[in-house]
Parts: C-alpha cells; sequence; structure tokens
C-alpha cells in the first residue's frame, strides 16, 4: 500500500476505532513543553491518551492546563494540546480530517468550512514521527499553534477555538475513550 493511500485510510478510519488505554503512554515523557510553559504558565498535565488506528500508533496527545475545570466548561478555560505524532503525516489530510470533526459537532457553511480548512492548511506542515503540533486555546479570542515548539499560526476566531478543541474535549468527539482520558475521566 502505497504512503499516501496509508494516510488517507488512517484519516478515513480514525473516528471509528478506539483509542488506546492511558497505561501505553507510561514511558511518555510528561516534561511541560516550552510553547505551554510560555502560554500557560503554571500549566500541568491534566491527561493524556495515544490514537491508534488498525493497530497503528498514530499519536500522542497531551492535554496542559493551569487551572482543573470540568468537562462542560473546557471551552472558558486557557488551555493546550499538544499532539506528538508516531508517523508521517501529510499536513493537509490533518487540515481535511480537523475540519470534517469540526463539521460533527455543529453542521458548517460552505464558506466558513472553505475558509477554515485554508487556514488549517496553512497552519499544518506535513510531520514526522516525533513531530510536534501544539494547539493553544485563548477562549472566546483564538487558537494559537506551535509545530516543535516554534510559533507556527493564529485563528483568530472564537467559534473556530471552540469546535477545534471540542475535536477532542467535546460530547461529540468521535473518540469518546481518549477525550475520558484526556479529561481524567477514566481510570
Amino acid at each position: 500500500m502505497s504512503t499516501r493511500r496509508r494516510h488517507i485510510l488512517i484519516a478515513a478510519l480514525a473516528p471509528t476505532l478506539a483509542s488506546a488505554p492511558a497505561c501505553a503512554l507510561a514511558e511518555t515523557t510528561t516534561a511541560i513543553p516550552v510553547e505551554v510553559a510560555n502560554e500557560l504558565p503554571g500549566a500541568s498535565l491534566r491527561g493524556q491518551g495515544r490514537l491508534n488506528v488498525l493497530l497503528m500508533h498514530v499519536y500522542d496527545i497531551r492535554l496542559w492546563s493551569p487551572m482543573p475545570f470540568t468537562p462542560e466548561t473546557f471551552t472558558r478555560v486557557t488551555l493546550a494540546l499538544e499532539i506528538e505524532y508516531a508517523r508521517r503525516l501529510d499536513g493537509r489530510l490533518i487540515a481535511e480530517r480537523s475540519i470534517e470533526e469540526m463539521h460533527r459537532q455543529q453542521p458548517l457553511a460552505d464558506t466558513q468550512r472553505e475558509r477554515w480548512l485554508a487556514l488549517m492548511r496553512q497552519a499544518f506542515p506535513d510531520v514526522d514521527a516525533g513531530d510536534r503540533i501544539t494547539g493553544v486555546q485563548r477562549p472566546g479570542e483564538a487558537a494559537r499553534f506551535f509545530v516543535n515548539g516554534a510559533y507556527r499560526a493564529e485563528i483568530r476566531d472564537a467559534e473556530f477555538t471552540r469546535l477545534f478543541f471540542g475535536i477532542w474535549l467535546a460530547p461529540q468527539s468521535s473518540q469518546p475513550r481518549l477525550r475520558e482520558q484526556l479529561l481524567g475521566l477514566s481510570s
């Protein structure tokens, strides 16, 4: 199977497959990334999980916040989601999958969908194993993105920000087990 076809398959099947248990991350480093420390002084790790698709490790994800919050209030808290990729993925496919997951939470007008997709295509580069994309939620204001610790882009749109972070944290997430792990709801 070609690399491109494998990436498309991973992106297409991700919402239908379960994430790995939290114990699978026992060896993952939990040192606070520099961009998180700079953007969210006092932040600590709130939860973490792993996404596997067809038994392939796709990424590990960590949720950072300077203060505790409830699942219902995630949209009102400054937080960061750090994704560390385990394999090469095309940035365009990351953006396309993200817009599909955002649309899953709330129907999007075609013009809004296309505008946000274009912004994410600029924000998300192709990634290799070990690369990290960190998104920082500024509630009601913007989403800031960092790649391997370096600032990459900011999308100043409150609705985009809410729906983007909702991919992982909203009740409509296609990965409910991963959501539970990030929010500390599973044991």
